[in-house]
Order: C-alpha cells, then sequence, then structure tokens
C-alpha cells in the first residue's frame, strides 16, 4: 500500500512541475543602466565569448544617425569602454595598436548625467563634471539625446606637437567601436566635430589638449 502511495505522490509532483512557468533569470548586466548617482562606474569584465563572428561583425558594419533616448545595459557599456581604448593584456598594452606605446588618447563617455573619464587600468568610469553636456560632443541633434558620445581627446606631447599619432590611433579605437556595435545589434556613427571650445572649457582642460574624434553609440 505504501508502494501505490508512493507513486501516485511522485506522479502528482511531476504534473505539478511540468505546469509552473519556468523561470528565466535576468542578469542586471543585461538592464538598462540607471544613472541615478553621479558617482564613479564600475565597468564589467568583458565578455570574450560573446556577440558575432567577426566576419559577420564586418558584414554587419554601418554607419547610423537616429539613436533612440535610452541608456545602454552596463554589459554594453562596459564592452565597449574596453574595446574603444581598454587594457587586454598582463603588460597593460591595449585594445588598439599605438605606435611605440605611446598612447595618446584620453578616454571619456558623455553620458545623460555627465561626463566621465575612463580609466583602462582600472576598468571605471570617473566622474570629471556633473550635467548632461551631450549637446557639446557634436554638432549634429543626434548626439543631443544619444545615450552615449565617447569623446577621444589627447594632450600635446610637445610645443610642436601636431597630433598626428593621436589621429591615427583614434581611427583605430573608432573602428573596434563600430565592429563591435555591429556584433551586438546596435547603432553607432563616428564624428569628426563637436563644440570643442566650450567642451574643453566645461572639462577644465586646457589648451594643451585637443579633440580628435567622438563616437556616438545607442539603440
Amino acid at each position: 500500500m505504501k508502494q501505490i502511495f508512493l507513486a501516485l505522490f511522485m506522479m502528482v509532483a511531476a504534473f505539478a512541475t511540468a505546469q509552473s512557468p519556468v523561470k528565466t533569470k535576468v542578469s542586471l548586466s543585461d538592464e538598462t543602466l540607471v544613472l541615478s548617482n553621479f558617482d564613479t562606474i564600475k565597468l564589467l569584465a568583458p565578455d570574450l565569448k560573446g556577440g558575432r563572428p567577426l566576419m559577420q561583425a564586418i558584414s554587419n558594419r554601418k554607419t547610423d544617425r537616429e539613436f533612440a533616448s535610452r541608456n545602454l545595459s552596463l554589459k554594453h557599456l562596459s564592452e565597449i569602454m574596453w574595446v574603444a581604448n581598454g587594457i587586454n593584456r598582463p603588460n597593460g598594452k591595449r585594445t588598439v595598436p599605438s605606435a611605440m606605446g605611446q598612447y595618446p588618447l584620453q578616454t571619456y563617455a558623455v553620458l545623460a548625467n555627465g561626463i566621465y573619464f575612463y580609466n583602462p587600468k582600472k576598468h571605471q568610469l570617473e566622474p570629471v563634471v556633473k550635467g548632461d553636456f551631450r549637446n557639446l560632443a557634436g554638432k549634429q541633434t543626434y548626439v543631443d539625446t544619444a545615450p552615449l558620445n565617447i569623446l577621444l581627446i589627447a594632450k600635446a606631447g610637445s610645443p610642436t606637437d601636431n597630433f598626428n599619432m593621436a589621429m591615427m590611433d583614434s581611427g583605430f579605437c573608432g573602428q573596434n567601436v563600430y565592429l563591435y556595435c555591429a556584433s551586438e545589434g546596435l547603432k553607432c556613427v563616428t564624428r569628426a566635430g563637436a563644440k570643442e571650445a566650450e567642451l574643453l572649457k566645461t572639462m577644465n582642460l586646457d589648451s594643451n589638449y585637443k579633440f580628435i574624434l567622438a563616437v556616438t553609440v545607442g539603440h
């Protein structure tokens, strides 16, 4: 008799389990980033097994000039900053090449709540100036509402620095972001213009600094 009751119990339990909906866990890293405070943003380590294969990403690479205003996820923000100018080796070398290992470019993220400096050694975004300054990051209207504008800015190495090396390096950074966006189904566009004088003043950068390139990213 006990065996019969046990068998019936197991059948009922199995039926109940089959009828219960399966709960899918959603990683917080995949959710839209909420910018409630102007603090240091600790970025996530990149998923080196994520995204589409390289040849598919190259095939999908294109420029977009219309962006939704919603924020990126922390995962996307983290990986974009890393591919743009992050460290990918223990010796401090970057995801982009630079002649003689100079790495003259500093990388900034202009988000809806302020401008952040990307610290590649700590892989984090550090607050520079609070406020919505996206309109200074470019001369096109779409930069005003896009969730991310990356700024590549160089400091003069000498009084006669013509920034040629920085301009060359910026092309590598921009292309990395393009390929990542194509791999992840995001939109982006590189731009050579910004409201440079006002932008650098807002960021408290003197005349030794020069805006080189910007990349707008979003959905």
